[in-house]
C-alpha cells in the first residue's frame, strides 16, 4: 500500500481580511495583559485551555494576522527525504547528502533502502542552520564596522 504524504495530509489555515483583523486585535489584547482562553461547548459547559495550547493558538494567531497560513503538524511525524526536501526549500539529492552525512538523523525502514526523517529533527536541523546564518551575519557586519579585510 502506497504511503500518503504527510505534508498534503497536514492542516493547512488561511485567514481573510476581517479574521486577520480579528486576530491582530486578539494579539494586542494578549501582549497587554495575561488572559485565559475558554472553550464554551454546546451544552454550555466552559472550558479554560491549558496553557501550552494558549500558546500555540496565540503563535498561530500572530502569524495569520500578518498574513501567513499556518501549518498543523506533529513534531514525531515522520517524513520522506522528498517531504524534507520540500519542507526546507532544498533539493531532494542535497537532503540525501545531508542524511548520510549524519546531519539530519533518518531510519531506514525495516528490510529497505528507504528512509524517513523525524519532523523535530528536520526543525533542529533548520534551527541549526539559521543559528550559524546569523553568526556569519554577525561576523561580516563587524568585519564591515571595522574595515577588516575580507
Amino acid at each position: 500500500m502506497p504511503r500518503t504524504s504527510v505534508l498534503s495530509s497536514a492542516l493547512r489555515v488561511e485567514a481573510d481580511d476581517a479574521d486577520r483583523k480579528l486576530l491582530a486585535d486578539l494579539e494586542v489584547a494578549a501582549a497587554t495583559r495575561h488572559f485565559q482562553l475558554v472553550l464554551r461547548g454546546p451544552d454550555g459547559r466552559d472550558i479554560v485551555l491549558p496553557e501550552p495550547l494558549v500558546a500555540l493558538i496565540m503563535a498561530a494567531a500572530h502569524d495569520l494576522a500578518k498574513g501567513n497560513a499556518v501549518f498543523a503538524l506533529p513534531v514525531e511525524s515522520r517524513l520522506t527525504p522528498s517531504e524534507v526536501a520540500k519542507l526546507l526549500g532544498l533539493s531532494r539529492p542535497f537532503v540525501s547528502r545531508l542524511l548520510d552525512e549524519g546531519e539530519i538523523p533518518s531510519q531506514h525502514l525495516p528490510e529497505s533502502r528507504h528512509r524517513v526523517v523525524r519532523l523535530a529533527d528536520v526543525l533542529e536541523f533548520q534551527a541549526r542552520r539559521e543559528r550559524r546564518a546569523e553568526g556569519r551575519r554577525r561576523i561580516m557586519e563587524i568585519a564591515e564596522e571595522t574595515d577588516l579585510p575580507y
